[in-house]
């Protein structure tokens, strides 16, 4: 008789489908890594990485759908897993912020900045003046309650996972997911610096790059995270 091979367990099946739209939503939330591709003007060591959404960017459309496109991927993911994944107190928490972070990206997508503050002198006069769409204050908002929520998910998720062993996600446990967290908390605070330096008039303190770097880390714990998932199952 032929054999038939088994069926994925419904615990394995969805595992996968929740690493999957995590491991999509990264690569979206990544899409700003094309900008020496496609030449946008802005400069990566000083511009804020949502500058390239900006309105009166040439691919401002482009990474608004990217953005909407990863916080739609995300929220789903984290819903997913709050869902169908064993819960455990610390970890629900984490999920959940890992949902606001979703969310919030969405969110931020559809409130663009008009024009980019760091690479034109007018637009951050305007801002300053107050003369700027409230978009730009809304922008703000949903950007820091999305980056919020990444660091909560981040922390909690990891904490989790050491604290219950490696059978809670199992790569989270080892040393390099906390590395990830330590290097995303010292970015974080790199850029927050940058900004107050930048809103004071001091220059952009390499904001581009602090923030460009937390971006990217939290891209790679979320592939790590999704490394996790299918292997928990």
């Amino acid at each position: 008789m032929p054999i038939t091979p088994a069926e994925p367990r419904p615990a394995t099946a969805r595992a996968a489908a929740v690493s999957l739209l995590l491991v999509l939503g990264a690569l979206a939330y990544s899409a700003w890594l094309l900008e020496p591709l496609l030449g946008t003007g802005l400069s990566p060591v000083s511009s804020y990485v949502s500058e390239l959404a900006a309105r009166d960017q040439p691919f401002g459309a482009l990474f608004r759908t990217t953005d909407l496109t990863a916080g739609l991927l995300l929220l789903a993911g984290a819903v997913c897993a709050l869902l169908w994944l064993p819960r455990r107190r610390i970890a629900v928490v984490g999920w959940a912020g890992l949902a606001l972070f979703g969310a919030a990206t969405a969110v931020d997508s559809r409130l663009p900045l008009s024009c980019a503050p760091t690479a034109d002198a007018a637009c951050v006069a305007r801002e300053r003046a107050g003369l700027v769409p409230a978009a730009h204050t809304a922008h703000v908002v949903s950007s820091s309650v999305a980056m919020t929520g990444a660091l909560v998910g981040m922390v909690a998720l990891t904490f989790a996972a050491r604290r219950y062993g490696h059978g809670v996600l199992p790569s989270l446990a080892a040393p390099f997911g906390l590395l990830l967290l330590l290097l995303e908390l010292a970015a974080t605070a790199w850029t927050l610096a940058a900004v107050a330096a930048f809103d004071a008039g001091h220059g952009t303190w390499a904001l581009g790059v602090g923030q460009r770097l937390q971006v990217l880390l939290i891209a790679l714990w979320l592939g790590l995270l999704a490394r996790a998932v299918v292997r928990r199952g």
